[in-house]
Order: C-alpha cells, then structure tokens, then sequence
C-alpha cells in the first residue's frame, strides 16, 4: 500500500490490533483526526482524555467536549495544572517533558480504570523534525503514536479529515499558552491569562491563526499572526484598538511580528545543538 490511502489503511491496521485504548484528546487537528479513526476501527474501545489547566483555554477544552460527544465517545477530563509541577513555572527548556510527563500518568491512570491496556496520542510525522521534548516523555511511558507510525503528516491528517467530513479539518494550529513565554522566563497565572485574553481579542476580530508572545516579564506583546493578516491589523482601523486593548491588559508595548506566524518560535532562541530534533538542551 502506497500514498495517502496506504497510509490510512495502515493507520486503521495498526488501531485495530491495539484493542481498547484510551486516546490522549486536546481537540485539536490530529487528535480530532485520531480520535475518529479509532471510534471506527475500535467502536466503544476508545476512551478519549482531555487535561484540563490554566494553559488550555477554555474554548479549547469545549470544543473538545463538544467534537468527543458529536462522536459518541466516551470522554474523561483530568487536572492538570503544569503550574504546580516541581520546575516547570521556571520555564526551562525541557518544559514539555515534565508537563506530558506528568500528564500521561494521569491519562494512564484514567485509561487503565476503562480497562485499556494502551495509551495513544496524536502527534505527525512532521513532529520529528522540530524540537519536542515531550516526545521523551511519550517514550519513557510507552504510549503509541498511530499517525507518526504511520508516517502522516500534519498536511496529509487535514487532507484526510476534509475527505472524512471533519470540521477540524482547517482548524488553525494550537499549541499550550505556556509556550508563548521565552525559555528561563517565568510562568504565572496571571501571565497565561493576559496571553489568552490577548489572544482571544485578536481571534474575536477575525485573525484565524495567532501567538502573542509574552516578553520582557509581560511589559512587550509580540504578535505573531499569517501574512494576510499582518498588514490589516497594521492598518488606521485595527492598530489603535489592538495598543489600547493590549494596555488594557497590562502591556506596555505592542509589536507586530513582520516575520509572521509560525510554530515554535521560541524554539529559535535556543542554541542549535539543542534545538536539533532530538537534541538535549539541558
């Protein structure tokens, strides 16, 4: 089997020799994707499991709700509040390690009281080829990863849920609010909300894909948001409402990124041997 077709078909081989699974759930693109394969392959041998924490905004945690139950899954939230973990409010760089860590324990925890002898999470092929320390943590605790198996990429799971009906199909990429902070600053409560409440706002005027980025201890904004969009909130009708919203929430400036959107951008701060796939920066 060859192509995108193969692909799937290998993906829906692999679900179907796992047996009952509880699914690591975000509502996202990949997971929304996994989620619907595996309620096909294995019906009601599917738990779906969504952490719930300050980083996870809660018109996230409601989409996923929503979509699980569209499906007819079953689904469990767990707590999951980061903040709390030795280390992690410091920010270092190995930050998803100890934040998955410790979330896969809890979504092992709630799977195992289903009667699931497997854990499965959603992240691609492209995932490889960034820095992901999580990825570490997924090892160390031996949950599968059906689509990266597979060798799906992040392209090819929303060519495969536009042909599955799917309306998460063009869902715009999300990523924790933790990760809007540089490595080595400190994360707060009060700085993930001002980062969702920011982020909110620009999504409300109609941005689809958005980070504010969260520098100089919350005084700096950077916004980084697509191409089509740089120029229209630059614009008389945008710029003036975006500076005093934004001061409104306690940034003293406000900076449109012209280098745009794009995924893990704080990964350019890190020194290169680190930042590698694969690379140890600690």
């Amino acid at each position: 089997m060859t192509g995108l077709n193969g692909k799937f078909e290998r993906l829906k081989e692999h679900l179907k020799r796992l047996g009952r699974v509880g699914l690591a759930f975000s509502g996202g693109v990949d997971s929304s994707f996994l989620l619907k394969a595996a309620r096909d392959v294995l019906g009601d041998n599917v738990l779906a499991v969504t952490g719930r924490s300050l980083s996870f905004p809660a018109r996230e945690l409601e989409a996923a709700v929503a979509f699980a139950r569209h499906l007819g899954v079953r689904h469990e939230i767990v707590d999951s509040e980061e903040l709390s973990l030795d280390g992690f409010a410091q920010n270092p760089p190995n930050r998803c390690y100890l934040c998955k860590k410790a979330l896969f324990a809890k979504i092992w925890e709630a799977a195992g009281a289903y009667g699931a002898e497997t854990v499965i999470e959603a992240s691609n092929a492209d995932d490889e080829k960034d820095y992901r320390p999580g990825l570490q943590a997924l090892r160390e605790l031996k949950v599968v990863s059906p689509l990266r198996e597979a060798g799906l990429t992040k392209d090819e799971v929303r060519r495969l849920s536009r042909a599955e009906g799917l309306p998460t199909w063009n869902k715009p990429s999300f990523a924790c609010l933790a990760s809007r902070f540089p490595y080595g600053q400190t994360i707060s409560p009060e700085g993930l909300r001002r980062v969702n409440l920011a982020e909110q706002y620009l999504l409300d005027l109609g941005v689809r894909q958005v980070r504010v980025r969260f520098h100089d201890q919350g005084r700096l904004a950077r916004i980084e948001v697509e191409a089509p969009d740089i120029a229209r909130l630059a614009s008389d009708e945008f710029r003036d409402l975006i500076n005093t919203h934004f001061q409104s929430l306690g940034f003293s400036y406000v900076a449109l990124d012209i280098g745009g959107y794009r995924s893990g951008s704080m990964n350019e701060t890190l020194p290169a041997e680190a930042a590698r796939p694969g690379g140890n920066p600690c």
